[in-house]
């Protein structure tokens, strides 16, 4: 209990929000590294998704292929990256290792969305004369955007959480509190560090599901 008073105590300090190490600049690179990220894993997966989904075919092999990846421990790739010519290039090897890590839930969710989408509608729109492109934008993309919007809210989580792991490579984030609080050998200040990322997934998670109770009826599958 005197450990989560004195974290507290800590996170009440005026003194450690602000500064070159201060809470809301580590936050503010914990927020810019998770969106880079989360977009860059987007424009991966998504497109693959959304194609394969639509053609129905290859898309069981590249999500399998994808989950390997969540096998994979996100620490141990940035460790390889950090002994490559990538290592050169400051948030390279954590960007690279936090991309490969959300990929697999975007991609995954996207594709089971499109498959899931009724049969019928398709056989409808297509007798309708619509084209292939047409199809994949009107009719399977809204239907399958929940899922599509779930996979995004796992990574988006994900990537809140493990993004930690750039102060391990010399970068930013919240995860710079950690590791000064075990350098300092000050277990608050590691509770409070350790606190602030949960925080920060759980406003994350809170964001989506206000998005998505806001979301009009299209945004939520319903194609009218």
């Amino acid at each position: 209990m005197k450990t989560l008073t004195d974290a507290w105590n800590w996170l009440a300090d005026s003194a450690h929000w602000s500064g070159d190490d201060g809470i809301w600049l580590r936050l503010q690179q914990h927020l810019l590294l998770t969106v880079v990220c989360l977009v860059v894993s987007c424009l991966i997966a998504l497109p693959i998704a959304l194609v394969l989904g639509h053609l129905g075919k290859g898309g069981a092999l590249a999500v399998n292929i994808s989950n390997v990846g969540r096998a994979v421990p996100t620490f141990a790739v940035l460790v390889l990256l950090l002994l490559t010519p990538l290592g050169q290039y400051g948030e390279g090897p954590t960007v690279v290792a936090l991309v490969l890590f959300a990929v697999p839930p975007l991609l995954t969710n996207a594709y089971v969305g499109m498959r899931g989408v009724d049969r019928d509608v398709v056989r409808a729109a297509r007798g309708m004369g619509m084209t292939g492109s047409q199809m994949l934008w009107k009719v399977e993309v809204p239907l399958a955007l929940p899922m599509i919007m779930n996979g995004v809210r796992i990574a988006a989580v994900q990537l809140v959480a493990t993004a930690t792991i750039a102060a391990l490579a010399g970068g930013g984030g919240l995860g710079r509190i950690i590791t000064a609080g075990f350098n300092l050998a000050s277990t608050p200040q590691v509770v409070a560090g350790a606190v602030l990322v949960a925080g920060f997934a759980l406003l994350v998670e809170g964001l989506f599901e206000i998005v998505e109770r806001l979301a009009p009826a299209w945004a939520r599958g319903r194609v009218g």
